[in-house]
């Protein structure tokens, strides 16, 4: 079974991932994003980069996660492709991307991912963790 499932929503398209921990969300939420990109198969880990985020709150701290992720891709080319979250509490997150650069002639796009959204956000906890965000496209 998958970490995450998508789901339609109108004009936008929404990720629901799960996790026995929360460095397991945030990997399965970052992981689905990606599925939307590109084949997770056609990026290979030839860089690692590191990744700080710091947030007001657990809901912000996904959505400005997934949002550097997207910086990383659209701003300096670098596609992620496994997402190992080192350290994470309430506020702050640090991980190690591992993906490469861009390439054209390799890299087909499945959709144009603007970013993740505050609607209808929600980041919870019951038997697992579970978060549910929207995405602009």
């Amino acid at each position: 079974m998958t970490p995450f499932e998508i789901f339609e929503h109108t004009a936008d398209v929404g990720i629901e991932a799960r996790g026995a921990s929360l460095r397991e969300l945030f990997a399965s939420a970052a992981e689905g994003m990606l599925s939307l990109l590109i084949s997770p198969a056609a990026v290979q880990v030839r860089e690692r980069r590191r990744v700080v985020v710091d947030a007001d709150d657990l809901e912000g701290l996904l959505v400005d996660w997934l949002n550097e992720l997207l910086v990383l891709l659209n701003a300096d080319g670098f596609l992620p492709a496994r997402f190992d979250v080192q350290d994470i509490t309430e506020r702050s997150l640090r991980a190690e991307i591992g993906g490469e650069p861009v390439d054209p002639s390799r890299h087909h796009f499945r959709l144009d991912v603007k970013a993740a959204t505050y609607h209808q956000l929600h980041v919870g906890r019951n038997s697992e963790w579970r978060a549910r965000v929207i995405l602009d496209v």
